[in-house]
């Protein structure tokens, strides 16, 4: 019997126009009445993912945010921060260097909106749109952006994005966590955040065990994710190493691919 149930948002729980259907909504509904309990696992920002989770009333039955792949994690029903983790700002001129490059664009986070100097680069407008948060010009990021932030995104091309990526983890090797979310999204976080750990201390709280986790998702962030819980489901849009890590695929997001999994796992 799963306890509890970590759901990736984009790509997996939301379809296409980033929205949960009115079908997985009631599928989640009813298994949260059964006492399972929900987490959603994302790189988003909380202003990002709160909507999605007031949506599934996770407040009344007692879920949790996992935001910045789990740099921050809220209990819902009390809405109190049991895990917060932020960048320390010695990194940022470094960072700044090897990332401010004409194929990129770096965006951080002020005040609830997505800040960026290039505030016109369809992947910056790309995120704020999917979080429905406002943009913020930056004159420079490197002056204005002083303070501990839970997490940096740069963001371009796939491919320059890879090179990039390979040499972050050159330099900083064990001081940040590096990893992408999307093919064009580099997430750039405090060492040792990423969501395998976020739900093992949510499910440690709980006294919920890994074989008890069931999780869903699509991208690379999850794959850690998928590896740690009992049953790791990746999407039927999902790419290639997600699949590999994954115990079970399921339909893709615009299939209603996370209620099609909860009522083949969470209901017998």
């Amino acid at each position: 019997m799963y306890k509890l149930l970590a759901l990736d948002l984009d790509g997996t729980l939301v379809n296409s126009q980033k929205e949960i259907t009115p079908h997985t909504q009631n599928i989640l509904a009813e298994i949260q009445q059964k006492g399972i309990k929900i987490v959603l696992a994302s790189g988003r920002p909380l202003e990002g993912i709160l909507p999605l989770a007031n949506l599934l009333c996770l407040d009344r039955y007692a879920g949790y945010i996992m935001a910045f792949n789990g740099g921050l994690i809220i209990d819902c029903q009390t809405g109190n921060h049991l895990c917060e983790n932020y960048l320390n700002p010695s990194f940022y001129p470094l960072l700044y260097e090897k990332c401010h490059r004409q194929d990129f664009a770096i965006l951080t986070y002020l005040d609830g909106h997505i800040v960026s100097e290039d505030i016109n680069n369809k992947y910056v407008q790309y995120n704020a749109m999917r979080n429905r948060m406002p943009l913020l010009q930056l004159d420079s990021l490197l002056q204005q952006i002083t303070f501990p932030e839970p997490k940096w995104l740069v963001v371009g091309e796939a491919k320059e994005l890879s090179r990039l990526e390979k040499e972050l983890h050159t330099l900083f090797h064990n001081e940040l966590s590096i990893y992408r979310s999307e093919p064009y999204f580099l997430e750039i976080l405090p060492s040792g955040i990423e969501k395998a750990n976020g739900i093992k201390f949510i499910a440690d709280k709980l006294n919920i065990q890994a074989k008890e986790v069931l999780a869903c998702g699509d991208s690379y962030n999850d794959i850690n994710m998928l590896r740690y819980a009992g049953l790791g489901i990746a999407m039927a849009n999902a790419n290639k190493d997600v699949k590999a890590a994954a115990d079970y695929i399921t339909c893709s997001n615009d299939e209603d691919g996370v209620a099609y999994a909860v009522k083949k796992f969470c209901e017998q």
